[in-house]
């Protein structure tokens, strides 16, 4: 089954550092990445960058639609007032099959801002504990996604996060 997960770091680099150690795990075996997005917004940046490398070339252009709407909705969408609630609420339903609800999607465009950073993933089976490992005191937050309450506990424990 595959697995999403989104993460924000304090730092405009977290997200860089964290997706290196993913990438090292990955070539381990102890994780399959499916695909991944880092978002970074500077320090005095108007909005916020993107990196989308598309980690599997043959699925490449469904992950490229999902990735586009999901961060042009979290990102570069401008909300203002009542439309803010319906276009997270439209979010959350186009995205509720991976477990993304209203409450995560406020708490990842509340948690990046200048300054800060996001690594989003989708993986697949792996050795969790191996991998939980490598993450240990990256110092991010979860925001929640489908991740059971065992493997969500682990990666918590390990990134040193909330």
């Amino acid at each position: 089954m595959a697995r999403f997960t989104a993460w924000t770091f304090e730092t405009v680099d977290g997200a860089d550092d964290a997706n290196a150690i993913v990438r090292d795990a990955a070539s381990e075996k102890l994780v399959t990445v499916i695909d991944h997005a880092v978002v970074r917004w500077p320090e005095g940046a108007d909005k916020p960058e993107t990196d989308v490398r598309h980690d599997d070339a043959k699925r490449g252009t469904g992950w490229g639609a999902f990735w586009g709407l999901l961060l042009g909705g979290l990102f570069f969408v401008p909300l203002v007032g009542a439309a803010a609630g319906a276009a997270v609420g439209g979010l959350s339903r186009l995205f509720s099959g991976i477990g993304l609800r209203s409450e995560d999607i406020e708490r990842i465009r509340e948690g990046v801002k200048p300054g800060t950073s996001a690594l989003f993933l989708v993986t697949e089976q792996g050795d969790v504990d191996r991998f939980a490992e490598r993450l240990h005191g990256v110092g991010a937050t979860l925001v929640d996604a489908n991740l059971t309450e065992e493997e969500k506990a682990l990666l918590l424990q390990s990134f040193g996060g909330r």
